[in-house]
């Protein structure tokens, strides 16, 4: 038992001491690796319904399900996202106990928040649908796929929420094997139930929900054992409203983020039926998954920055945290740079991936040649906003994350697109891009300068 106590806390010091490169590597290769595999769920159901479902109407209903499966995410991320970060900063802080009832408030507020939100899309799965672009043609598709994976949805939450939890407390390789897992279970099992037994759309959606429900099993049960870091322990799920806050109030801003997308989406659809019609909807499905690659790499490359920071922040050294926020800035922009460029010069490889039809490849070529123009300052701007987020400053994290989702985004929406038709709606994606990047950097700057002042009055 000693010898698992001391590894448990040399997983910990070596935030405060490792080189920072290796260190950042260490933590972000895994979640790299299962941020990607978790967007691959997606965009293998994409593929292989695109292709085993002749109809092109079956793309479209697949694209407005995007934004109802991001708002289950949402609530999910509000849990996960803020219980990894507290616990980074307890235990930065030596508090493992508090570490200790994070952990058990969070599994529950996980489980009755998926709950409920489940119950709900149920219900009300038709009008949600219709409210997020769903067209006549299309709303079959979207409510059979809907109805068959909300069941994997909470399972889903848990895995995301606990993955960011074991990585945070010094497991990042398995936490990157955990999400290898269930991709790899949803590599074989689509395609099987696909082509194999013919079970159409809701084949893919079961073939998802059997490798949540795997992959959700083995994320949990590494809390179950007793020699890992931070573990399940009696008396720490009774309901603390003061934690449930602390979690809630720095989850805000990654829910926000992904409650902003869905809204954004249902507008954006509304738009682009309205413009383009059903090749338009089909085509922003190629244009999402082909950015979440690059987004997710990023994001990975976030959550393995977060433990580091809020370690680091929490133990007052702040050269450390500056290092690790210039290495995964340029770090973010190099891959997001790459995506720019693969949208600009090879937009028909990437439709052709997702859709056999030439009407909505043509649509989908000229939308990732516009949306993709300023793509490689996206990066940049989700370093920012999670930066604020690991250290615990919510509200600078939900402004930034607000700025590019629905402060910029919506006026840009009610300008463009009646004076430029359906390339109006397209060249939103890039001017939001910049200025949200600007902001970014004003607010970085500041906050910065601000975290140096405080250094040298304690060193004064």
């Amino acid at each position: 038992m000693e010898a698992s106590s001391a590894t448990s806390s040399e997983r910990l010091k070596e935030l405060g001491s490792a080189v920072i490169w290796r260190l950042l590597l260490k933590y972000s290769l895994p979640a790299v690796v299962g941020t990607v595999v978790m967007a691959v769920y997606n965009i293998i159901d994409s593929i292989v319904i695109g292709h085993a479902i002749e109809d092109p109407n079956v793309v479209s209903g697949i694209a407005v399900t995007f934004p109802v499966m991001n708002l289950g995410t949402a609530l999910g991320m509000l849990i996960g996202a803020g219980a990894a970060t507290r616990v980074s900063i307890v235990m930065g802080q030596n508090n493992k106990r508090q570490a200790e009832i994070i952990l058990g408030n969070s599994v529950q507020l996980t489980v009755f928040i998926g709950l409920a939100y489940i119950s709900l899309f149920a219900i009300f799965i038709t009008p949600i649908l219709k409210l997020f672009g769903a067209s006549p043609n299309s709303l079959p598709y979207a409510r059979e796929f809907m109805l068959w994976i909300l069941p994997g949805m909470v399972l889903m939450n848990l895995t995301f929420s606990y993955n960011n939890v074991m990585r945070a407390t010094g497991y990042p390789g398995k936490a990157m094997y955990t999400n290898l897992l269930g991709a790899g279970l949803n590599v074989i099992l689509a395609p099987l139930f696909l082509f194999g037994f013919k079970w159409g759309i809701k084949g893919a959606a079961i073939a998802t929900d059997i490798s949540m429900l795997v992959t959700a099993f083995f994320v949990m049960s590494h809390f179950f054992k007793k020699d890992v870091t931070l573990h399940f322990v009696r008396g720490t799920f009774r309901l603390d409203w003061q934690v449930i806050k602390s979690i809630l109030y720095i989850g805000m801003a990654p829910f926000l983020i992904n409650v902003a997308g869905a809204a954004i989406n249902a507008i954006v659809n509304n738009s682009l039926v309205h413009y383009g019609g059903d090749n338009a909807i089909a085509a922003v499905v190629v244009f999402n998954r082909f950015v979440t690659i690059f987004v997710m790499i990023v994001i990975g490359v976030c959550q393995g920055m977060q433990p580091i920071l809020g370690y680091n922040y929490g133990s007052g050294r702040y050269d450390r945290l500056f290092s690790t926020l210039r290495l995964a800035i340029v770090t973010a922009v190099c891959v997001t740079s790459i995506g720019s460029l693969l949208g600009a010069f090879n937009p028909r490889v990437i439709a052709s991936m997702f859709m056999t039809d030439e009407d909505q490849i043509l649509c989908a070529i000229n939308c990732l040649r516009i949306t993709t123009i300023t793509f490689w300052m996206v990066g940049f701007q989700i370093v920012g906003t999670n930066f604020f987020q690991s250290l615990g400053m919510a509200g600078k994290a939900v402004f930034l994350s607000l700025t590019r989702q629905i402060i910029f985004m919506i006026p840009m929406l009610l300008i463009l697109p009646p004076r430029l038709g359906l390339d109006g709606v397209w060249g939103c994606y890039p001017i939001c891009d910049f200025v949200a990047a600007l902001v970014t950097v004003v607010m970085l700057v500041v906050q910065i300068r601000k975290i140096k002042s405080k250094k040298l009055a304690i060193v004064s």
